[in-house]
């Protein structure tokens, strides 16, 4: 038996302002919140049950408080897809949210780059997943 992706851990300073901004990109909600919202987990509202559940889920994203802030660029980052609108929509969509352009991809490249509101980069996709 092999395992399955059920969570994501991100480190921050603010687990809940995150898993806000996380949850209106995603269309998740807060699932848990632990002591004090030091760690907030956000999951999608279809599939409750999580990673409780057999075969693949969509991962729970975990916010967790920790003291030191971000100082390079993220070796892992989250790829979003637009599910009901074109890329271009979807970022200002995103940059209303909070989300701010990175410039870091190369020229021609088929997706966005942007950071969260504590600077960690995804990347929206120009192909439509409804």
């Amino acid at each position: 038996m092999a395992s399955k992706f059920t969570e994501l851990a991100i480190d921050c300073a603010d687990p809940m302002g995150l898993a806000r901004f996380w949850c209106a990109v995603l269309d998740y909600e807060v699932q848990d919140v632990e002591e004090g919202e030091e760690v907030v987990a956000i999951g999608s509202p279809a599939v409750p049950e999580g990673k409780s559940r057999p075969g693949p889920v969509p991962p729970t994203l975990t916010f967790a408080r920790v003291p030191e802030g971000k100082t390079v660029k993220n070796r892992l980052h989250i790829d979003v897809n637009p599910t009901d609108r074109e890329q271009g929509e979807e970022v200002e969509r995103l940059l209303a949210l909070g989300a701010r352009r990175a410039d870091v991809a190369p020229d021609g490249a088929s997706w966005v780059v942007l950071t969260d509101p504590e600077g960690n980069e995804f990347c929206v996709l120009g192909t439509r997943c409804p």
